[in-house]
C-alpha cells in the first residue's frame, strides 16, 4: 500500500509539472531595436483581476516562468509607444514571443493628439497646448504665450481671461527669479513641447498665484542612441539678430543624459508716450527704449536607471544675460505761457547669473511611485542705471546714479507618492520645505559738482528670511461616468524682511515679519454627458504672496518724473476660484469662470501735484472680481486645413475706498491659430487675434490686435533640415490705453493719463534645425518638483 502511495505521489508531482510552462519573449520596435522598461501583463481568461507583470530588461526580453496551462491574454506597454494587445490563446507548451511596438505621441500624465498644428485639450484642471509640431517660428517664450488661447501678454505682464497674478513653471519649477518681462523675452522656444495653462490646480501644485499657472513642459531625451538638434536663426527686428544652439543626448542601456547650449543676440524696441495734466500744465513724456542683450545659457540632466523600479537623476542649469542699453527721455512740458524741454537719457548695465542644480531619486512600480527632489538655485543680479540730462535740454536736471546688487538663494526640499489602487482610484500625498535668503542692496547717488555723491537718506539695504512648509493629499476616483478629484494643502510660511537704511544720518532698521498658516482646498468633478460631450465644475482656493523686491520701500526713477516704489506693508491676496468647463470628444468647448480676491495687489499709479512727479507702487485693494465666458471651435471647413479659433468675453472689477478706485470693464477677445499644406509639401501656419480692449490694473486698454504667420518646409533624407520663414507682428496695434491715477494723499480725487506703449512693429526671422542621430523614440517622464523662484523679481 506504502509503494503504491508513493507510486500516485510522484505520478502526481510529475504531471503538476509537466503542466507549467514559460512564457519568454522580446520586446522591440519597429526597426527591430530592443526596448527595455517595457510593461508587460499577463491576464488568464477565468482570472483576470490578478495579473501577472514582468518588466522587460536591458535587451528588451522578458520571462514568465512556471505557468500553469490554460487561456491568456497580455498586454504590452511603454511610454510613447502604443499599447499592444495579445489576443487569447491557449498555453499547452513553452511559448515565445516576439512583440513589436509602434511609436506614438504619449505622455503619462495626459494623452497629447500629435498633429501639424497645436492642438489644445481640456481636462477638469488645465488646458494644454501641444507645440511640439508647429511650424511657426518661435524665438522666444513670449512668442509661443501669444498663441496660447486666452493669453494676453502686454508691457504690465501677462493676463489670462481678464486675470492677472499669472505664476510661470518650467517642467513644474517656477523660474521667473528675472521679472516675467525677462523671461518672456529671454526663454528660447526651441525645447517647449507643450503648454499647460493650469486654472484650478490641484493640491500637489503650491498654492502660489491668483490667476491661472503656467507650466511650460520641455522636450525631453525620448530617443534610444545618441542624437542631437542643432539650430540657428536669424531675422530684423530694430536691427539684425540672431541665435543658435546645439543639444545632445544619448540613452544607452540604464543611462540617459542630455546636454544643451545656446546663444543669442535679439533686438527689439519698446516705446512708451505717455500724456498728462498737472493744475494748468501738460507733460508730454516719450521714452525709446532699444534692447539687444547677450543672453548665453547651458543645461545638462543625467538619469540613471538602477533597475525597473529605481532612478536616480541630475539636472543643472547656468543662464546669464548681460544688457547695455541708452534709453531716450523727451518731456515736453507745455504751459500756458510756452513749452520747455526736457531731454535725459537713462543708461543701463545690468548683469544677471543664475545656478541651478536638481538631484532627485525615484521609485516606481506599475501601483507605487517616489519622488525626492532637492532644487537649488543661486542668482545674482547686478544693475547700474544713470539718469543724466543731454546738453540739448532746455530744462535743467541734476544727474542720478542708482546702483542695485543683488543675491538671492533658494533651497527645496519635497517628497511626492502615487498609489494607484485601480484604474479607478488613485491617491497623493507629499510634502515640501522651501528655504529662502535674499540680499538686495540699493546705492542712490546725486551728481555733485561733476561726482556721484551718495544720497544716504534714499539708499537702503533690503533682507528677506522665509520658509514655507507644506503637506498636501489627493484623491482621484472614477465610477462609471463620474470622475472626482480633491486635495487639501496646508501651507505654514513665515516671512522675515529687514530693511537698513539711513534716517536723518543715523543708522535705522526696520522689521515686519508676516507669518501665514492655512489650509487651500481644491476639488473637481465631471461627468460624461454623451459619448462625447463632457462637463466639469472645479473650484480652488489660492494664494498671491508679494514678491521680495516689491516690499522694500526704496524708489527707483525711471525718469526724471517716473519711478517705481516698493510697499513693506504689502499684504499678501487670497482668491477663490470657481470655472464649469463643457468638453467636446476632449477638446473644450464652452468655459465659465469666476475668480474673487480679497486684497488684491494692485499697480496703484500716484502723482504729486506739486513736484509733477508719478510713482507706480503695488498695494492692497479690497475687492477684485472676474467673470469669464469663452468658447471654442475647430477650424476645419475644408481639406488640409486645420487649427482652432474661439472668443473670451471677460469682465474686470477693482473696488477700493482706501484708493478712491472702482474700475469696471467688459472685454472681447477674439483668436485663431490655423496650418494649411501647401503645394510642394510646405506647410503654411497663421495665427492672430483681436480684442475690444483689457483692464490691465490701472490701465483701461483699448482695442488691440495682432497677425503673424510662417511658412515651413523639410529637406534631406528623412527630413532632418527643417526651414522656417516667419513673419511676426504684421498686425500689431500695441498697447494703447488711458491710466487711472490717484492723488498722492488718496484724496478724493483721480485724474487720467493717455498711454501709448507700442513695441516692436513688423520683423521677419529665418530658421533652421537640423536633426542628426537615432530617429525612433522611447518616451519617459518625472514628475518634479515645484520652488519659490517665481518671486523674486527684477523688473529692470
Amino acid at each position: 500500500m506504502k509503494k503504491t502511495n508513493l507510486i500516485l505521489l510522484l505520478l502526481l508531482i510529475s504531471l503538476s509539472a509537466f503542466s507549467q510552462y514559460s512564457i519568454s519573449g522580446k520586446i522591440v520596435d519597429e526597426q527591430n531595436e530592443p526596448l527595455p522598461f517595457a510593461n508587460i501583463l499577463l491576464y488568464k481568461i477565468e482570472d483576470t483581476k490578478d495579473p501577472k507583470g514582468q518588466v522587460s530588461d536591458d535587451e528588451g526580453i522578458f520571462v514568465f516562468a512556471k505557468v500553469t496551462e490554460g487561456k491568456y491574454k497580455m498586454v504590452v506597454s511603454m511610454l510613447g509607444f502604443a499599447t499592444e494587445k495579445i489576443k487569447e490563446f491557449t498555453l499547452e507548451a513553452n511559448k515565445t514571443l516576439t512583440i513589436t511596438l509602434k511609436e506614438e505621441s504619449q505622455s503619462l500624465d495626459e494623452v497629447v493628439v500629435k498633429n501639424k498644428r497645436p492642438v489644445i485639450k481640456q481636462t477638469a484642471e488645465k488646458l494644454i497646448v501641444d507645440l511640439e509640431n508647429s511650424e511657426m517660428v518661435n524665438t522666444s517664450l513670449q512668442d509661443v504665450m501669444q498663441k496660447v488661447p486666452g493669453v494676453l501678454v502686454t508691457n504690465n505682464g501677462i493676463s489670462i481671461a481678464g486675470n492677472s497674478g499669472v505664476q510661470i513653471l518650467i517642467n513644474g519649477k517656477t523660474t521667473a527669479y528675472m521679472d516675467v518681462e525677462t523671461l518672456l523675452r529671454d526663454f528660447p522656444a526651441d525645447n517647449i513641447a507643450q503648454i499647460e495653462v493650469v486654472e484650478q490646480p490641484g493640491a500637489e501644485y503650491d498654492a502660489a498665484g491668483s490667476a491661472a499657472i503656467i507650466n511650460i513642459i520641455l522636450k525631453k531625451n525620448v530617443r534610444l542612441g545618441t542624437n542631437g538638434i542643432l539650430s540657428s536663426w536669424v531675422g530684423e527686428d530694430e536691427g539684425v539678430e540672431f541665435g543658435s544652439g546645439l543639444s545632445l543626448s544619448s540613452y544607452k542601456n540604464k543611462l540617459n543624459w542630455q546636454i544643451s547650449a545656446s546663444h543669442s543676440q535679439p533686438t527689439w524696441r519698446e516705446d512708451l508716450f505717455l500724456v498728462r495734466t498737472v493744475a494748468d500744465t501738460i507733460y508730454d513724456q516719450t521714452t525709446i527704449e532699444p534692447f539687444d542683450p547677450v543672453n548665453n545659457r547651458l543645461s545638462a540632466s543625467l538619469d540613471y536607471y538602477i533597475n525597473e523600479k529605481h532612478t536616480i537623476g541630475l539636472g543643472a542649469r547656468w543662464n546669464s544675460r548681460d544688457s547695455e542699453r541708452i534709453v531716450d527721455n523727451i518731456t515736453n512740458i507745455i504751459k500756458p505761457n510756452g513749452t520747455e524741454v526736457l531731454l535725459t537719457n537713462n543708461q543701463f548695465d545690468r548683469e544677471r547669473i543664475a545656478v541651478n542644480i536638481n538631484p532627485y531619486y525615484e521609485f516606481k512600480t506599475e501601483k507605487d511611485k517616489l519622488t525626492v527632489d532637492f532644487n537649488f538655485v543661486d542668482f545674482t543680479n547686478n544693475s547700474t542705471n544713470t539718469l543724466f540730462d543731454t546738453p540739448q535740454s532746455q530744462e535743467a536736471f541734476i544727474d542720478r546714479r542708482y546702483i542695485q546688487n543683488g543675491t538671492y538663494q533658494i533651497k527645496t526640499y519635497s517628497v511626492d507618492y502615487t498609489k494607484t489602487f485601480s484604474d479607478n482610484l488613485t491617491f497623493k500625498a507629499g510634502s515640501r520645505f522651501a528655504d529662502v535668503a535674499t540680499n538686495n542692496d540699493l546705492d542712490a547717488l546725486i551728481d555733485e559738482n561733476g561726482s556721484f555723491q551718495l544720497i544716504d537718506d534714499e539708499s537702503s539695504r533690503f533682507l528677506v528670511d522665509e520658509t514655507i512648509f507644506a503637506l498636501y493629499s489627493k484623491i482621484t476616483a472614477k465610477k462609471g461616468k463620474w470622475s472626482f478629484s480633491g486635495g487639501l494643502r496646508y501651507e505654514d510660511s513665515n516671512t522675515k524682511g529687514t530693511s537698513l537704511f539711513m534716517n536723518n544720518g543715523k543708522d535705522s532698521s526696520a522689521v515686519v515679519e508676516r507669518p501665514i498658516e492655512k489650509i487651500f482646498p481644491s476639488a473637481s468633478i465631471s461627468r460624461k454627458l454623451t459619448k462625447a460631450l463632457g462637463a466639469t465644475l472645479s473650484y480652488s482656493y489660492r494664494i498671491q504672496r508679494p514678491s521680495y523686491n516689491s516690499l522694500n520701500s526704496f524708489q527707483q526713477f525711471l525718469d526724471p518724473f517716473s519711478a517705481n516704489q516698493g510697499n513693506q506693508n504689502l499684504r499678501p491676496s487670497f482668491t477663490n476660484k470657481y470655472q464649469f468647463n463643457l468638453t467636446y470628444e476632449g477638446q473644450p468647448f464652452f468655459t465659465i469662470a469666476h475668480n474673487t480676491t480679497e486684497d488684491a495687489i494692485f499697480q496703484l499709479v500716484r502723482q504729486n501735484d506739486k513736484t509733477a512727479q508719478i510713482r507706480q507702487q503695488e498695494v492692497n485693494v479690497e475687492e477684485n472680481r472676474n467673470w469669464n465666458f469663452r468658447l471654442f471651435a475647430p477650424v476645419n471647413f475644408t481639406k488640409g486645413l486645420d487649427g482652432f479659433t474661439g472668443i473670451i468675453v471677460a469682465n474686470t472689477d477693482f473696488k477700493s475706498e482706501t484708493y478712491n478706485l472702482d474700475l469696471n470693464k467688459w472685454n472681447l477677445i477674439w483668436f485663431i491659430q490655423a496650418s494649411y499644406e501647401l503645394p510642394l509639401d510646405i506647410d503654411f501656419e497663421l495665427y492672430g487675434n483681436y480684442g475690444t480692449g483689457a483692464l490691465e490694473g490701472p490701465i483701461e486698454v483699448d482695442w488691440l490686435a495682432e497677425l503673424g504667420f510662417s511658412f515651413s518646409k523639410k529637406f534631406l533624407k528623412d527630413e532632418r533640415l527643417k526651414v522656417n520663414l516667419g513673419f511676426n507682428k504684421m498686425l500689431n496695434r500695441g498697447f494703447v490705453g488711458q491710466i487711472n491715477i490717484v492723488d498722492e494723499n488718496n484724496a478724493n480725487r483721480n485724474s487720467f493719463a493717455n498711454v501709448e506703449s507700442n513695441g516692436s512693429r513688423q520683423s521677419v526671422q529665418l530658421r533652421a534645425v537640423y536633426t542628426f542621430g537615432d530617429k525612433f523614440g522611447k518616451k519617459k517622464s518625472r514628475k518634479v518638483s515645484r520652488d519659490e523662484e517665481n518671486r523674486i523679481q527684477d523688473t529692470n
